[in-house]
């Protein structure tokens, strides 16, 4: 199956976790060009449930969407929906998030990020999908040392559960893909924001802060760095995936652009138009001390080209934060 394209729309799409930050915005997108979702979401308890909910409005009056209520790990739902639907594509977002939290609760982690993630592969096995686009994650290069990170980097000593959890989802990625030849390709998404970010993400906790005159915690001495990646490039790079089976790939998708915890703190204090209280804390075990993506490979397979700059992007959410929540 790899190698051959997909038609670039009017395909029946599988998306786990379509109503949370990245899976919304991505179906709205798949929508408009004419493709036909479901969304499965579970709505769980991460954050207000009623944000998803909120994220899935202008989908739900769409034609071609169905939400399905459920969890990856019931897998007699996965049954019947596969059998019922037939999808052409499974785009699997959904996952137990944050590597802060996955300290405290290993086990959660485990089952939702690793059973579940094994359910789909072998639903979308049994049912003959085409094409398998899967969520990982940036963390799983850990501590890395050499920047910026590529896929052929060494990834064998995650520093949190939920970095374990997608490095395993990978690896049964790569086995369904050997011993079934199915069509996976897993994106290692780095740092995304924007809006509809969920709210304990940095930059939407950062806005809130200046935007009520609180102190922000920051955590270290403001050195740590991240490769911050705009929603909407983010999910040009998952429509592209979508559409090109490569038989199994992963691919690292972000801006190739880093930006200190300080000068992220500074960019935000811009926008705002408000001064930014800082109360420094230590560093928090599971963080690693910077992330910067090598996006060749995302420009070489998928013709990826990250358009929106940081200043760019932390303006039209500080602008949807405000006109969203108010401040």
């Amino acid at each position: 199956m790899a190698g051959r394209s997909l038609p670039a729309q009017h395909k029946k799409i599988l998306v786990t976790g379509g109503a949370g930050f990245i899976g919304s915005t991505l179906t709205e997108r798949l929508l408009a060009r004419g493709d036909r979702i479901v969304c499965l979401d579970d709505f769980d308890d991460f954050y207000d449930p009623a944000i998803k909910r909120r994220n899935l409005t202008t989908a739900l009056a769409a034609p071609d969407f169905r939400l399905v209520e459920g969890d990856i790990c019931d897998l007699p739902l996965l049954q019947s929906l596969f059998a019922e639907e037939g999808f052409d594509v499974v785009v699997h977002i959904a996952a137990r998030a944050g590597v802060r939290p996955s300290i405290l609760q290993p086990l959660l982690y485990q089952k939702v990020n690793v059973e579940g993630s094994t359910n789909l592969f072998e639903m979308a096995r049994q049912h003959d999908v085409a094409n398998f686009v899967f969520t990982s994650s940036s963390s799983v290069y850990g501590e890395n040392e050499k920047v910026p990170f590529a896929e052929t980097d060494p990834v064998d000593y995650p520093i949190s559960p939920y970095a374990a959890t997608k490095r395993a989802g990978e690896l049964i990625a790569h086995t369904y893909h050997h011993l079934f030849g199915l069509d996976i390709t897993c994106l290692r998404p780095f740092t995304v924001y924007g809006p509809r970010q969920r709210p304990e993400m940095a930059i939407h906790l950062f806005t809130r802060a200046i935007l009520e005159g609180k102190p922000i915690r920051m955590f270290g001495d403001g050195s740590s760095s991240r490769d911050y990646t705009y929603v909407d490039d983010l999910v040009e790079g998952f429509l592209r995936a979508i559409d090109r089976p490569l038989g199994f790939a992963i691919i690292n998708l972000g801006e190739h652009e880093v930006t200190t915890l300080r000068e992220l703190i500074d960019l935000l204090a811009e926008a705002t138009g408000k001064e930014a209280i800082i109360d420094q804390q230590p560093m928090q075990p599971g963080d690693v001390p910077r992330t910067y993506a090598d996006v060749t490979r995302a420009k070489e397979l998928l013709g990826y080209q990250p358009q929106i700059s940081m200043r760019e992007g932390v303006r039209r959410f500080v602008e949807w934060y405000r006109a969203t929540e108010g401040g």
